[in-house]
């Protein structure tokens, strides 16, 4: 790596996607920085290519840095900060076999999310996406009626949270807000006062608690032990009627097994801010959202500008406490028990 002499010497900082304007600038005013112009995901190639004469590489969940690429990498890498929260897209047991540190963006989008999270679980059942296009057809409305767009009340209802983390958590308050019970499935059951707090119920059984939920969301992070966490025997044991919100991964639910559960009118129905969608979206999916069974946003969950500044300065906080010799605050480390002894 460059030698560092405070930030006197210019790192040579390559970023894979275009970030906002103003952490841009205070990235430039830093480092020997070196944008992604076309903001477009780059190849294994592209990013080999790249991080040729680099430092750091500031990454983004649309690279893919698996083995191969990482022990591709340029040889001064060092350290790959991801600007964001999820880190599956990135080996963190090869990066670590090379001696190069990971690090992510925990906390900053929380609010966000929760927000966007509480928005969609509103939006299916009160056919909020449905009323608000019916004059877009002609500009023309045949008037309200008693029968009119009757969609669900959700006070009352049950909401079922897979993984009560820093998001689960903020969803779970502003949900009480709405008159929803608050149920719950993760590893751990959480503190006694915090559950008093949310006034949640802690499942051990993630299928006993799928078939008493009306509402299901998914707030965990995607590993091998969740993928498809949502599989079609865990999907036939959901309520009859329920509904499922996903803002985390595509990967937790078996999403062809989720249209089938719609179509066969098993769910009532799903909003999705992520999906399968590099072969192509689903056409069944597609087709679901004209009938207005399934809200589909386009990973939109955490996007304000607040959210992505403060991203963007946590990464610079990463980058910086890297730089002088500390562990960055938000390091990602190897899971337990893997082999990922550095040969470098």
């Amino acid at each position: 790596m460059t030698e560092q002499t405070g930030f006197d010497t210019r790192t040579r900082v390559v970023v894979t996607r275009r970030l906002p304007e103003p952490v841009e600038t205070r990235m430039q005013a830093l480092f020997d920085v070196r944008f992604n112009d076309v903001d477009i995901p780059l190849s294994a190639d592209e990013l080999v290519e790249r991080t040729a004469h680099c430092d750091v590489l500031v990454s983004a969940i649309t690279d893919t840095l698996d083995a191969e690429t990482i022990g591709r990498l340029g040889p001064d890498v060092r350290l790959i900060a991801q600007f964001g929260n999820g880190y599956d897209n990135i080996d963190i047991d090869a990066a670590a076999r090379r001696g190069i540190t990971v690090t992510n963006t925990p906390s900053v989008l929380t609010d966000d999310t929760a927000d966007m999270t509480m928005a969609l679980i509103v939006a299916v059942p009160r056919r909020i996406i449905e009323g608000a296009q019916v004059l877009l057809k002609d500009g023309t409305w045949a008037g309200w009626s008693p029968t009119w767009m009757l969609g669900r009340r959700l006070g009352g209802k049950s909401l079922g949270i897979v993984g009560l983390g820093r998001i689960g958590t903020a969803v779970a308050r502003r949900a009480r807000a709405f008159g929803l019970s608050i149920h719950y499935f993760g590893r751990e059951r959480k503190p006694e006062p915090l559950e008093a707090q949310l006034g949640a119920r802690y499942w051990s059984s993630l299928d006993d608690m799928l078939a008493e939920v009306d509402i299901v969301t998914l707030h965990t992070p995607l590993n091998a032990g969740t993928r498809h966490i949502l599989n079609a025997e865990r999907i036939s044991r959901m309520k009859q009627g329920a509904y499922l919100v996903n803002i985390a991964r595509p990967e937790l639910v078996d999403e062809a097994a989720l249209i089938e559960a719609i179509e066969a009118g098993h769910l009532s129905g799903a909003a999705l801010d992520v999906f399968e969608h590099k072969r192509g979206v689903d056409p069944r999916l597609l087709a679901l959202a004209r009938r207005h069974k399934v809200v589909l946003t386009t990973h939109m969950a955490s996007a304000t500008l607040e959210s992505r500044v403060e991203t963007g300065e946590t990464v610079i906080v990463n980058i910086r406490t890297f730089l002088d010799g500390h562990q960055p605050p938000h390091r990602v480390l190897p899971e337990r028990g893997s082999e990922a002894t550095p040969t470098r």
